[in-house]
């Protein structure tokens, strides 16, 4: 085969290979024309072809690859530790419609209270050196005066944001393209705590429905505590090591039995993206809890939501106030322990606002959030959307009506089908897949393949 040598010939051969659409999106994450065609290039065939890239070095704040126009750390000002912003907050960031910004975000796993707030010595009991640690992780772990949190009540993930975004207004759409997922760090890690995930005890120590006292994850001793915990909460947390698999592909890897260990590939996406949606008293307002989602998005835990996805939230507040956290490595469908597994990455993210008629988004996004990749369009149903019932509501049943509620709406309005064709053509041809059950506020996505609507 020939080898392009000039930009324009990259260019149109990048172009024919992914497509118009794809290659200026990854161009314009990495800086676009003349030399930056060949890291375009890479950011492109990553992006369309989801295979993440594992950087060569830590990604300490500032340090490695940065992408994006805008750069936004999670230094200790400009996170929120278990809360979301409210429609009141102060920006820490402001960019225009259309611009792109790198942030890094960091995982509450290694920092939390039931692992000793200290991820040096945590993550150090594992084996990983200090070099190899976050700073930034260190210095929210350390900041006692500003981070002082009732670990029964906060959530548990670090929020960074909140960024203004230009022209933003109640009524519109905020559109937010993941254009680069990169793993700062080569580990994570997967928890099951609170008494929480599919299979957890009830709160008065017996066994939910369907299954027996035997059967609860972790397991249950006599006195009502797990197994082997020393503490209430129950935590049981797998270290999960990061290196390369079959062909290269970037794998985490868990211990089977005394010598065998089980891989499986990296899937990076981020578990929070949203916008505020909230009023509130004050920073530690209940409504603000990071963990159930809300119609602002926030804790939507998708796992198909990786580079190259795309993103849309319903606008609340001036700025929309877009916010982000929660990194994944990788995540199953249903998130079933209670935590994918967690690690930081930077994202690169083009934020641009949607207004209504200009066919820039598609019409349920306007009140409901909804999501696409390059090869599917993705109703989401969300059991307790507004917190009327406080985020407590986690019946999936809900969360499925709504998606399919929202997927016909999306099918009539937006592609030109009759609603009983769609909803008929929902049953025969699109899967429903849980989002998660471990949120408070539970999830379900629906699949439209975009292939089936191919002129």
């Amino acid at each position: 085969m020939s080898v392009p040598k000039s930009p324009s010939d990259v260019r149109d051969a990048l172009i024919a290979r992914l497509g118009r659409r794809s290659f200026l999106r990854a161009a314009a994450a990495v800086g676009g024309a003349g030399g930056g065609l060949l890291a375009a290039s890479r950011a492109a065939t990553a992006a369309t072809s989801g295979t993440p890239t594992l950087p060569r070095e830590i990604l300490q704040p500032r340090k490695g690859p940065i992408h994006g126009r805008h750069y936004l750390p999670s230094a200790v000002e400009q996170v929120r530790w278990g809360y979301v912003p409210s429609v009141g907050s102060e920006p820490v960031l402001r960019m225009r419609s259309g611009e792109t910004v790198t942030i890094d975000t960091v995982s509450h796993e290694g920092i939390l209270e039931d692992q000793g707030r200290d991820p040096v010595a945590y993550f150090g009991g594992h084996g990983v050196p200090r070099a190899n640690v976050l700073q930034d992780a260190i210095a929210i772990a350390r900041d006692y005066s500003r981070t002082t949190r009732d670990f029964d009540v906060d959530g548990p993930h670090v929020v960074t944001g909140p960024v203004h975004v230009d022209g933003a207004r109640p009524g519109d759409v905020l559109k937010v393209e993941m254009l680069s997922l990169l793993p700062r760090v080569p580990y994570g890690v997967v928890s099951s705590r609170h008494g929480k995930g599919a299979l957890a005890r009830q709160a008065g120590g017996g066994a939910p429905d369907g299954i027996t006292l035997e059967e609860v994850m972790p397991p249950v001793a006599t006195d009502g505590r797990p197994t082997g915990d020393p503490t209430r909460y129950g935590n049981v947390s797998v270290f999960t090591p990061v290196r390369r698999g079959r062909r290269g592909v970037p794998s985490g890897v868990m211990k089977r039995g005394r010598s065998g260990e089980v891989t499986f590939p990296l899937r990076p996406f981020m578990g929070m993206m949203g916008v505020a949606f909230a009023s509130a008293s004050g920073p530690t307002d209940p409504a603000l809890n990071s963990i159930p989602p809300t119609l602002g998005g926030g804790n939507i835990d998708i796992n198909l939501l990786g580079a190259g996805a795309t993103f849309y939230l319903p606008v609340f507040a001036e700025g929309a106030l877009f916010y982000t956290g929660d990194p994944h490595h990788a995540m199953g469908g249903g998130e079933a322990a209670l935590t994918a597994m967690e690690g930081s990455l930077r994202g690169t993210f083009r934020l641009t606002v949607c207004k209504a008629g200009s066919g820039d988004a598609p019409s349920v996004a306007f009140h409901y959030p909804f999501a696409e990749t390059p090869d599917a369009w993705l109703p989401i149903g969300l059991s307790d959307p507004d917190g009327s019932r406080n985020g407590q509501v986690n019946d999936l049943d809900v969360a499925m009506r709504r998606a399919v509620v929202n997927a016909l709406d999306f099918l009539e309005h937006d592609q030109g089908m009759e609603r009983a064709v769609a909803y008929a053509y929902l049953s025969a041809a699109t899967d429903f897949e849980v989002s998660q059950v471990v949120d408070r506020t539970t999830g379900v996505h629906g699949v439209i393949l975009k292939e089936h609507f191919s002129d």
